[in-house]
This record gives structure tokens, sequence and C-alpha cells, in this order.
């Protein structure tokens, strides 16, 4: 380990930064941020850093000029952002003959600290460092933790941090008090407080101090959109809830990539339906989540999409609320959403398309049972759900209703996914190019002029 990682407390510091330019002003203002007073010198200082070092409260000062070894006299602290090379080896070599810690940006070999790529969720703070090596791969570590470390988990810090003493009363020994930490951080205490009930955390924290136990009674239900099949387009909060799950019910159109984010000893429930295959019926599914739930576990009803579109996901919350069982929903991207941005097709458009319309294209009684007097207007999109099917009878349906033949017509295969497959016609030749192509489920249907933008907007899989 080349560097200690260390917290510095400079506030009310005397902290120097030689360079006036973008990389100074990065420097000064994570000085400024933690109450330091920030002396800058350099013949010219960008107007940012000027606004900055001299705004309300601010005991800092500017020095427009050369820097001076009398610069480092009464300094807690030297950052130096130049691009001299022998003016940045010289501040170092006088700081460090001085004790002062210096850093030179951009320069390890010159310094005796380094920046950390932060995490900041104050009190909270992560602090994440390459030793100087590769900056760049720090930052992307970080962008990965900020999908597990959410911002409220500031607010909770607070909070345990005004307990502390409390806990200290009230458990005499060091087992006793992690114990009751590790369940406070991991309860129904840490939940209200990353989602802002933040009071409401304090009064249970409370009621737990005084009873001197943090178990709680009863399980809750998580109903979280996976999104339409790649990882990258779940939602912060849906990562975190899946790496709390002690069981996960999960759909057929979540992807095995997926399901290795959540908890590795999670049980997994396979519940998918398919046409005419129900793997488990729906009454099934939503009295398993509220047996669950009830035997006190924590359950992650995982589907594909948002599970509000087209995914049953108000009739479960119907069960779950009926039976007194808590939950949370986290929305998905939804399919259409996701399968339109990956295939190039915007589902509105200035020129196009001012309205846009999600239908379920399954086949009902051997037809497909819809108004279809509502899907003819021009200057609108429709994107089935579940219509692959039904793809010749909605074809020849909006012909019939006064859809113009030549409407252009995508059908979207496992969109989002590495198996994506995007093929465009119209109303009048669609059916016969999909039957020309080995096409498997899920698949998406969007009908109208703005699918003539797929060919000039087409992105995903160009750069793989």
């Amino acid at each position: 380990m080349q560097f200690l990682p260390i917290f510095l407390d400079v506030k009310q510091s005397t902290c120097l930064v030689v360079g006036g330019g973008e990389v100074a002003l990065r420097k000064a203002r994570l000085l400024v941020k933690t109450g330091a007073n920030v002396t800058v010198v350099a013949p010219h200082i960008k107007q940012e850093l000027i606004d900055l070092v001299s705004g309300a409260g601010s005991m800092g000062q500017l020095n427009h000029r050369e820097y001076l070894a009398s610069d480092l006299s009464n300094v807690n602290l030297v950052v130096v952002a130049t691009d001299d090379a022998e003016l940045n080896k010289l501040v170092s070599t006088q700081a460090q003959a001085q004790n002062i810690p210096v850093n030179v940006a951009d320069q390890p070999e010159l310094c005796s600290f380094i920046f950390p790529s932060i995490l900041d969720r104050a009190p909270l703070v992560v602090a994440i460092s390459s030793s100087g090596a590769s900056p760049v791969l720090a930052r992307q570590l970080r962008a990965r933790l900020e999908t597990l470390i959410p911002s409220g988990y500031g607010k909770l810090a607070e909070l345990l941090g005004r307990f502390r003493e409390p806990v200290k009363k009230r458990f005499r020994t060091l087992d006793q008090r992690r114990t009751f930490w590790e369940k406070v951080t991991t309860g129904a205490v840490a939940k209200l407080a990353l989602t802002g009930r933040v009071l409401e955390a304090e009064k249970m924290l409370q009621e737990w101090v005084d009873k001197g136990d943090a178990s709680e009674q009863g399980g809750e239900v998580y109903l979280v959109g996976a999104g339409p099949g790649d990882p990258d387009l779940l939602t912060f909060k849906a990562l975190r809830l899946m790496q709390q799950a002690d069981v996960v019910l999960y759909d057929r159109l979540v992807s095995a990539e997926i399901l290795a984010l959540v908890r590795k000893d999670a049980e997994q429930i396979n519940v998918g339906k398919a046409r005419n295959k129900h793997t488990v019926p729906q009454g099934d599914i939503n009295n398993m989540l509220v047996e669950l739930a009830r035997q006190g576990k924590k359950v992650l009803r995982l589907k594909g999409g948002d599970p509000f579109i087209f995914g049953r996901g108000g009739e479960e919350l119907e069960g779950l609320a009926a039976a007194s069982v808590p939950f949370q929903v986290v929305p998905g991207i939804s399919a259409a959403n996701g399968c339109a941005a990956y295939a190039g097709i915007p589902l509105t458009h200035r020129d196009y398309a001012q309205s846009v319309q999600f239908v379920a294209g399954h086949l009902k009684n051997n037809s497909v049972d819809l108004n279809w007097s509502e899907l003819v207007h021009d200057n609108h999109t429709v994107v089935f759900y579940m219509g692959f099917v039904g793809l010749p009878s909605i074809c020849q349906k909006l012909i019939e209703h006064g859809r113009d033949p030549a409407t252009a017509v995508a059908l979207i295969q496992k969109g989002t996914t590495q198996q994506q497959k995007v093929i465009v016609g119209t109303l009048a030749t669609i059916v016969e190019l999909v039957a020309n192509e080995m096409v498997q489920p899920p698949t998406l249907i969007i009908v109208g002029g703005v699918v003539n933008l797929a060919s000039k907007l087409s992105w995903y899989g160009k750069q793989n």
C-alpha cells in the first residue's frame, strides 16, 4: 500500500493552491466544501475560482502574482496545479522540507498525499484511490458504488450519529452494540431513512433503544421493475433491494444477467408465464407473496419492464394491501421505452407523432379484441405488447379501419439484449417479412411514422 488512507480535518485551516486554472478550481472546490480557508497564488486566476475564494463567508485570499517561497508561511496544506514542471517540483520540495502535506496534480511522485475519487454522502464519505496509477479507473469504481449507496445514506448516517451515545448507555458491551446496529442498518429504520421518512425512522429507532431490541415482526414485498433486458438499465434502488431480498419471485422475461445481480444466498422461484403456459397461476403468486412476507421474509417480486405496464403489478399489490403486508414499488424502464430507444425509434417526434398509445395485442377468443377506431389516427404511434402471434390480425384490422397500408411498422425481438433483432416494414409487408425470419419472443411491435427514423437513428450494436 503506497499511501495511508486517512481523512484530514482542514476546517478553518489555511490551504494554499498554486495555480489559477480549471484543475486548481476543482481542488479548491473540495477544500472550500470542507471548510478550509483557501489562498490562491497565480499570475492569472480564472473568474470562477475568484468567485469561489471571495464568496460570502470565505476567509480566503487571492494573490495575482508568481509563487514565492514565503507563501508557505503558516500554511497547513498545499495543492499545486500548474503546467510548469519546474515550478511544481520546486513547490513540492519546499513544502515537504517544512513537513507540509503537498499534492501536485497528475504527478504522484511529487505528492505526499493524493486526492481520491470521492463519493460524498456526508457525513458518510467513500474515498477510492489507485495511488495515482489510474484516476479514471478510480472514478469508474466510484460510479459503480453510486448504484449501491443512494443519497439517502447521508441522512441515515446523520440519524445514527445522533443515537451513538444513547446506544452506548443502553448496551454495555461492544458485542451488544454491534448486534443492535447491524439490525438497525438492515431493518425498517434504515429503509424509512433511505426513502426520506427520517422523522418516522427516528421515532422507531428511539423505540428500539428504549426497549433494548431491534427485532422486527413480519416481512415486506419489493415490487421491482427489471427493465427490458439490459442489466445496465436497472435503477439504483432496484439494485439495492435486489441485494436485500431473502426470496425472489421472478418472471420469464427477467434475464439471467439480471438474476445474477440478486443476493447470492436468496431463494429464487420462477413464476414466469408464457402464452397458454402459466408456470404458476396469478392467484397462487398473489398468495405466495403474502405468505412469504408473513414468514418475516423480504420478498423481491421481480418483473420484466415496468410492473405497472401490462405487468399485473397492481393485482399483486391489491392482495398485499388487503392482507396488510407492507410493500415498496420500484418502477422499471418499460419494454416500450427501452426497446424503442435501442432500435433508434423515438415514440414521439414533432414531424411524425404527437401522441403514443400502449396496447395489449395478445389474442382473445382467436381474435384481437380492440377499439380499432382509436388506433388509426395520423401522427399517432401505437405500441403493441404481446402482439407477435396476432400480428396478421393487427395489420389487417388497422388497414380495415383506415390506417394507410404504407404505414411503417417495426417488430423488435428481445430488445436491449445481445439477441436484439429489428424487422422494419409496413402494414402491408411486415407479416411476410417476419415469416421469413426466425423470430423468438419476447417481441414488441411499433406502428407509426416514427419507425421511418430507425434507419437513421439506429445505434445499438454498431459500437459492440
